[in-house]
């Protein structure tokens, strides 16, 4: 049987894989974990979600189980995953869920859980409560029935937040601002305005059925042209619930999550902040970060691919600044997951501090082609034991040299294996994938 939680979650088709019975049972099985934990005193959970149409069944469903388990809701409404994270924190709370799908597209929905402090819950605890989804129990009646209040501040609270951890005034930058029509369309415009900052928000009006629907971090053509037509010094795109950050310099031309990362490096070493002189990133980020880093004498570490494994070694090794290539960025300082808000104000601060733009400071690094081929295979293990695939890579690795780099992932869900090959330039890294695409697909 597959396990419940994936990697940020649970997550499917609202209302067919993710049903409202579904989100009832997750919630009380994980109020009644956490009472199990420490039943001395009355628990509080935190429920946020993003706009589209699903989640407000879903939240319903999440606080009717919350309260039926005796855990007392506080509703924060439509709010970045990372506000989320920030106000379990803040508010004391024992519990945060978030309602939502992130990059997917609106039919879809998720849950993600927070424990106390606003960290995500470990596998132990997630194969605990999804153990205890059909648990029968006596449930509290009368006054140990849970109850529910709003939190009409939220918003304020989170944007003060940010506010306080970027104290870099953006005064005489022009941004715009790609809110994915998701959970960013009032947070993100709001805070990069209090920050100084001259904002065109597009892609702010979510309806309940239009998040991500072309727009966002994911379709970033649209605030590229924006960015053009308003003569902005740089545009930010974010996801459907804010935990991701792209950026676009004032050409046009993309700023991606490892150059994001890059920049905040040197001026994190620069502040003294950055511990260790180590940047945490997975394995799919660029080798043009790995190279850009060694020359500026700041350690790379590398972790599997899943914004939670970057999670993991930030806490496990005291680390300050990691994320991946997709633009979730973590700064442990601040926050506990990837904020696209946080490090758009981060990145801009950078922008306005050195009065240098963008596209001078994304120069850092050079990133070389990369080329991903996703190869259907009849059998994973199979693939990962062969003999002729690892001739193959060895031999693959001594035509690029130095300079590229081969990497065989197989996907955690599919008879898939993801092959990604770079080198300095495109024609070879397209020739050199190809042909180990076909040595993969070849082993049976």
């Amino acid at each position: 049987m597959s396990r419940l939680f994936g990697t940020d979650g649970v997550r499917g088709l609202a209302n067919a894989d993710l049903t409202p019975e579904l989100a009832l049972s997750l919630a009380a099985a994980t109020a009644r974990v956490l009472y199990d934990r420490d039943d001395s005193r009355r628990r509080v959970a935190l429920v946020g979600r993003d706009p589209r149409a699903s989640g407000e069944m879903l939240e319903a469903a999440v606080t009717a189980g919350l309260t039926s388990a005796g855990a007392d809701v506080l509703r924060v409404g439509v709010l970045p995953t990372p506000a989320v994270a920030h106000l379990v924190a803040a508010l004391d709370a024992d519990l945060g869920v978030m309602i939502s799908a992130s990059h997917n597209p609106m039919p879809d929905n998720g849950i993600k859980l927070f424990a106390a402090g606003g960290h995500k819950l470990p596998d132990a605890v997630e194969d605990e409560i999804a153990a205890r989804l059909d648990e029968q129990v006596d449930r509290p009646t009368g006054t140990h029935i849970g109850r529910v209040r709003d939190v009409p501040d939220a918003v304020d609270r989170y944007v003060d937040h940010l506010l306080v951890a970027t104290p870099q005034p953006l005064t005489g930058l022009k941004v715009v601002v790609d809110c994915a029509n998701g959970a960013a369309s009032t947070a993100a415009p709001e805070a990069y305005r209090r920050a100084g900052a001259e904002v065109v928000a597009i892609n702010a009006s979510p309806d309940g059925l239009n998040i991500n629907d072309g727009v966002g971090s994911t379709h970033i053509e649209g605030l590229q042209a924006a960015v053009l037509e308003h003569s902005a010094d740089l545009g930010i795109a974010h996801d459907g619930d804010a935990d991701r950050c792209l950026a676009v310099d004032a050409t046009g031309a993309v700023v991606d999550g490892d150059q994001i990362m890059a920049i905040l490096a040197l001026a994190m070493r620069e502040s003294a902040e950055l511990a260790d002189d180590t940047l945490v990133a997975t394995v799919m980020s660029n080798l043009g970060l790995h190279l850009a880093m060694r020359e500026h004498g700041i350690a790379l570490r590398t972790t599997a691919v899943g914004d939670r494994y970057v999670l993991e070694e930030l806490r496990a090794g005291g680390f300050s600044l990691g994320g991946e290539q997709s633009g979730h960025v973590v700064l442990p300082g601040h926050a506990t997951t990837g904020d696209g808000l946080l490090t758009a104000l981060r990145l801009m601060g950078r922008v306005a501090a050195t009065g240098s733009p963008l596209a001078s400071l994304a120069k850092v690094m050079r990133r070389l082609p990369q080329v991903l081929i996703n190869v259907r295979v009849a059998d994973k293990a199979a693939v990962a034991a062969s003999s002729q695939v690892s001739e193959a890579v060895a031999a693959a690795e001594a035509e690029i040299g130095e300079n590229g780099r081969v990497l065989l992932r197989p996907s955690g869900t599919e008879q898939l294996v993801r092959v990604m090959v770079e080198a300095p330039g495109e024609e070879t890294a397209q020739r050199v994938a190809e042909r180990l695409a076909e040595v993969v697909g070849a082993i049976r």
